[in-house]
């Protein structure tokens, strides 16, 4: 991702109703596993500019990392303390280290995803989870993708078979934004008519509007912690390494 898209994450991430929504989603499914654990030790795969990892050191023990010093510049504004530079599929920790894993919308940026899951499955406890997005559907791809430089866009059948693959018990794996599918749908079709330097997908809309779509997202984060949707922008996994 170029640093002109980091500086927008940073500015954005934590009150844009897209960022936002996909957080609470991903932190309310880590909170069904950690169960009111306060001794968890977690890693934020590709943690960005910082927000999520705020929120999973309220947790626990978090520690961010990520391949751009760019982006860790960005969370070290925030005050993190715990941050690391490295590659995703060769962590630089120990096998069997983390009770939990978060990689928001992360693995489409990685060539060798695979090689990515096998690690994430490594530096996992037993019985330690992974909370992952990652965005949907290969007909959707256009200059959002191009300009956050992602590899692929997934299926769901696609991303349970590559997690089993990998050696985990897929807990829940689902489409997310699923309300708003159909305009993000129109969007992106109107999106990739669209001639000049593709750019992120960050529709700036008004106060109101932004805390209607959080609520919106909200509910179907009630939704998702129960069920599983049938379509979405986004996919939302969680998976297990198995205990024994």
């Amino acid at each position: 991702m170029n640093a002109e898209e980091y500086g927008r994450m940073f500015e954005y991430e934590d009150r844009y109703w897209w960022f936002v929504g996909r957080r609470e989603l991903a932190l309310r499914l880590l909170d069904q596993h950690l169960a009111g654990r306060t001794d968890a030790t977690m890693l934020d795969l590709g943690c960005g500019a910082g927000v999520v990892l705020g929120e999973l050191g309220k947790r626990g023990k978090a520690v961010g990392v990520d391949m751009s010093d760019i982006a860790l510049g960005f969370s070290g504004q925030r005050g993190l303390p715990r941050l690391v530079q490295g590659d995703g599929v060769a962590l630089p920790f120990a096998d069997n280290q983390f009770d939990a894993v978060v990689g928001l919308d992360v693995f489409e940026h990685i060539e060798d995803d695979m090689a990515a899951f096998a690690e994430t499955f490594r530096v996992l406890k037993p019985g330690g989870t992974v909370t992952l997005s990652v965005p949907a559907f290969k007909w959707l791809w256009g200059p959002h993708d191009v300009a956050l430089m992602h590899f692929r866009r997934y299926v769901r059948n696609d991303l349970r078979k590559k997690l089993a693959e990998s050696g985990f018990e897929v807990v829940r794996c689902s489409y997310s934004v699923f309300l708003l599918f159909p305009f993000i749908v129109v969007f992106r079709l109107f999106q990739k008519r669209k001639k000049g330097p593709p750019r992120a997908s960050l529709i700036q809309v008004p106060g109101w509007l932004n805390r209607a779509l959080i609520g919106i997202q909200n509910l179907e984060a009630s939704w998702l912690c129960r069920w599983n949707l049938p379509w979405g922008s986004s996919l939302i996994a969680v998976a297990r390494k198995p205990k024994d």
